[in-house]
């Protein structure tokens, strides 16, 4: 039998754990139901459980193991490489939890947000200028570092236009150009050298991409040559490292 004293610190402690409980759930709860169904009970009885069958257990969800999912966020400002302000993106969470909220760069994508920015969108349009997508954005920044290769046959007589240019637009750089947004030269290109194309992109912006026309090889032709190259020049440094 415990001395009132220790009866006394006994109560402060189950207090204590029990206020120390958290009420909220765990992030690793796992949801789980009785593979077999226990039978109704008469009103004021305890159910009858079944000493074995109604201790099975069937798994309905485990959130402990699902694969993280993303936050949905709408931009209060432009941030690179997400969008501009109104723009709807999903980012991973540590992403949004760590970066964008902290920063007020975003805000949750609840309801009475989407309604706000959308209320914002419509009484802003047509009094702000057309501003390039982002992909545009990313797009303009690829073309500058680019150049566009054209290789044309030699027993043939050919003339360069924006549909052969599309084409291999899609083909070496993997970027669809459509025909009506490439302009070449006004003279004729019907000779292997260097030239340009310009490239409007969304009706927006215009980025100048040197062109080289050069004589056609086959693919596996340019595949072994390239590989002849690299090896001559491998060979080559091997030399001057034995010189």
């Amino acid at each position: 039998m415990l001395a009132p004293g220790a009866a006394g610190a006994c109560g402060l402690l189950v207090r204590a754990a029990s206020r120390a409980l958290s009420l909220s759930h765990g992030r690793g709860t796992v949801v789980v139901e009785r593979w077999w169904q226990v039978p109704l009970s008469k009103e004021g009885r305890p159910p009858r459980l079944h000493p074995r069958r109604h201790r099975v257990y069937r798994l309905v969800e485990d959130t402990k193991h699902q694969p993280k999912g993303e936050l949905e966020l709408i931009l209060t400002q432009a941030v690179e490489g997400l969008g501009r302000r109104g723009d709807l993106v999903s980012v991973k969470k540590h992403v949004g939890r760590n970066k964008l909220l902290p920063q007020g760069l975003a805000v949750y994508a609840s309801p009475e947000n989407r309604k706000m920015f959308e209320e914002e969108k419509l009484h802003q349009e047509g009094k702000l200028e057309v501003q390039q997508t982002q992909s545009g954005e990313r797009t303009l920044k690829f073309l500058k570092s680019c150049r566009l290769e054209v290789g044309m046959k030699n027993n043939v007589k050919w003339e360069l236009n924006n549909e052969i240019v599309a084409r291999h637009f899609f083909k070496n750089l993997r970027v669809f150009v459509p025909p009506h947004a490439l302009k070449l030269p006004e003279e004729p290109i019907t000779r292997w050298g260097d030239y340009w194309c310009d490239v409007t992109v969304n009706r927006l912006d215009t980025v100048r991409v040197p062109m080289a026309v050069v004589q056609f090889m086959r693919p596996k032709t340019k595949r072994y040559k390239h590989w002849l190259a690299q090896h001559q020049a491998r060979l080559a440094a091997r030399r001057d490292e034995l010189l």
